[in-house]
């Protein structure tokens, strides 16, 4: 590149001072003068043609650079290591380098406006267009980062600039890490006093290590650790590899376990609490896996609970949860229920949004229980509740219960004392209970719930008394109230409140019916029960009986044993009407699972299912949030679309039933 083309403007300032000098020496001697001025006019001369010639050089140099940016520019382009693309709003080629060509065969053609998902189908476009960002997409065994930019014309018309590297090693690499993270496992047998039960010395030794070998062979089978810990609990150590596999599988280790038989035929089941070491310590992961475990159990058992990234699945499930023979649990529950209750200032007790009559049946007798302790005591109850209004009506007129009971709204603006004890009964699920705004503001919490447990769960309960294997929670209830003091009476109305809870629950002793449930109920009515009056608070009008009528009218059948229908328009006592109209269906010959969608209210939309034999309902209302036991299970879903949701719930339900048979 030519150098000092800046400095003829210095030249000329040195040029006029010796012009002046030249004209100084003139002045004294002419001779002399003359010469200095030819001389001067010489240089001049020069100077002006060197820079003149460097101007002419620089600009020739300058037009060679200019017209050499281009080729330069695009064999940069074409030779960059990087497949570039411009694409317009159809998705369709604009323009693209070398590099794509030598990715794609056959090349394809921009000019002809090549659809960019005919040789990438699983690049995305349209999601983010107009954004900037990046994404990786695989074809084939190949993976691709795509980094993408906004590109405006003139015109208005938007272009997508994609730049698209090859990250196949990097990807192998993170899935080889990812297959190789750390898991830990605990696995308990869950129903090991039952199963074990009336056996002799040499039939439950048989049994237990017939359970150890089969888990041994399927972890040689996986590849992974276990080592038993004591009669009933293992833990094991994996890899990510191992536990997708038995994901994949679907952990079908519980149904081979859950295939021994003992010599009592009680059949054997597992449940799982499985986690993934992610950043926190050993310690930390061990107290979770733990408590997974402890959710497995929570629902019934039979299952592995696992926990991924934060997240919850469950496997498993199939098997009802097994009844408890022994009653030490309820003695040890009741005794601590007192001394919580005595120890605080004031109790509040409310059940679900809603309440059916097991949640004001399992109320009144906690209140029974309080009353008992002499403690001040209210039952909170739900702005809707037409399913027991006509009970709460009547007790309204009896001094003793008409202060008893509250609703919701009345709660505004109370005070509540410090030393103030909520117990919510019949749910677990915070977002369900019949005052959310009363679950907040009480620190002191009980639950006392038959459901199986949700991932969902009100934190931090001094006592958490969470029993699936029974009907309903006023069976727990009632069984509570037996060693909560040996001289505790229960009214007429207090027994047939809880009467009706287990009636509605067992669908009338013909469902999760056990030994304890008739004996609950041979309980209450030794305590003044009344079927008669239960009888007469499940009548109901003809408004009701002609919408179950629609309902069961409007019912569509599918494959596999599955009916579905819908209640479009909110009507009093909807609630109740569906899951009649649910329970109704299962009688029908061949139908296995029973879903019904229904308008609760102008921005909520419920579902209740119902299920025979190993199908599990629950899952599928996990999916919305709901939740439930095996058999009978529903879910409320707020601002949702009740054609969407039940085009949903029949694609869950008929994939379910597919899988599980």
């Amino acid at each position: 590149m030519p150098r000092n083309t800046s400095a003829w403007p210095d030249l000329c300032i040195l040029l006029a001072a010796c012009g002046l000098l030249a004209s100084a020496l003139f002045a004294f001697d002419r001779l002399f003068g003359a010469g200095a001025l030819i001389l001067f006019l010489c240089l001049v001369f020069f100077l002006r043609e060197r820079h003149l010639k460097r101007e002419r050089d620089l600009d020739a140099y300058f037009r060679d650079v200019v017209s050499n940016i281009k080729p330069v520019t695009n064999y940069a382009m074409e030779r960059l290591p990087v497949a570039i693309l411009i694409v317009d709003e159809e998705g369709r080629l604009q323009w693209s380098n070398a590099e794509l060509a030598a990715r794609i065969a056959p090349a394809p053609h921009p000019e002809h406006g090549t659809p960019v998902t005919n040789f990438w189908p699983e690049m995305i476009l349209k999601p983010i267009w107009g954004m900037t960002g990046e994404y990786v997409f695989h074809d084939k065994e190949t993976a691709y980062r795509a980094e993408y930019r906004p590109i405006p014309l003139d015109s208005g018309e938007l272009l997508m600039a994609f730049y698209v590297t090859d990250v196949t090693d990097l990807e192998q690499m993170r899935a080889e890490l990812a297959a190789g993270q750390t898991v830990l496992a605990y696995i308990q047998i869950d129903n090991y006093d039952e199963a074990l039960q009336t056996l002799v010395e040499a039939e439950r030794s048989t049994l237990a290590s017939t359970i150890t070998n089969m888990l041994d062979s399927w972890a040689k089978e996986l590849g992974f650790l276990i080592q038993r810990l004591n009669e009933e609990k293992y833990v094991a150590v994996m890899e990510r590899r191992a536990l997708d596999q038995a994901i994949e599988s679907k952990f079908d280790i519980l149904d081979r376990v859950h295939s021994l038989l003992g010599a009592n035929k009680l059949p054997v089941t597992l449940s799982f609490g499985v986690v993934t070491v992610e950043q926190q310590t050993v310690h930390d992961t061990a107290r979770q896996a733990l408590k997974t475990l402890e959710l497995a159990l929570a629902r019934g058992g039979d299952q592995a609970a696992v926990c991924i990234d934060g997240k919850t699945q469950f496997f498993g499930g199939k098997a009802p949860a097994v009844e408890k023979h022994t009653r030490v649990k309820v003695r040890v529950v009741a005794h601590s229920l007192r001394e919580q209750i005595e120890a605080a200032g004031e109790i509040f007790i409310m059940g679900h949004k809603n309440e059916d009559f097991d949640a004001l049946g399992a109320a009144m007798g906690v209140a029974r229980m309080a009353l008992y302790s002499k403690k001040p005591v209210h039952i909170v109850l739900s702005d809707t509740n037409e399913g027991i209004d006509k009970f709460t009506e009547l007790l309204a007129g009896h001094q003793e219960y008409g202060p008893l009971f509250i609703h919701e709204n009345a709660l505004e603006g109370e005070i509540i004392g410090q030393k103030a004890l909520l117990i919510v009964v019949d749910t677990h699920i915070p977002h369900m209970v019949a005052s959310p705004k009363l679950l907040n503001a009480v620190p002191r919490r009980i639950i006392i719930d038959h459901h199986r447990r949700s991932e969902a769960v009100i934190e931090s309960p001094q006592l958490s008394y969470i029993e699936p294997s029974t009907s309903s929670t006023s069976e727990l209830v009632s069984e509570l109230t037996t060693y909560y003091a040996e001289d505790l009476k229960l009214t007429r109305f207090d027994a047939t409140a809880l009467y009706a809870g287990i009636v509605v629950d067992t669908k009338h002793f013909g469902v999760q019916t056990g030994v304890r449930t008739l004996e609950a109920a041979a309980y209450l009515r030794r305590a003044g029960a009344d079927p008669v009056m239960v009888r007469q608070l499940f009548r109901e009008d003809y408004a009701t009986n002609l919408a179950l009528a629609q309902a069961l009218a409007a019912a569509t059948l599918y494959k596999g044993g599955l009916i579905v229908t819908s209640c479009r328009e909110p009507k009093p006592n909807i609630q109740a009407i569906a899951a009649q109209a649910a329970d109704n269906m299962l009688y029908i010959e061949e139908v296995r699972m029973s879903i019904v969608i229904f308008q609760m209210t102008p921005d909520v939309v419920g579902i209740s299912a119902r299920a025979v034999g190993e199908l599990n309902v629950q899952v599928i209302m996990e999916e919305f949030g709901g939740g439930g036991h095996q058999n009978v299970a529903g879910a409320q879903i707020k601002n949702g679309n009740i054609d969407e949701i039940e085009a949903r719930a029949v694609e869950l339900a008929q994939k379910y039933i597919e899988e599980n048979g």
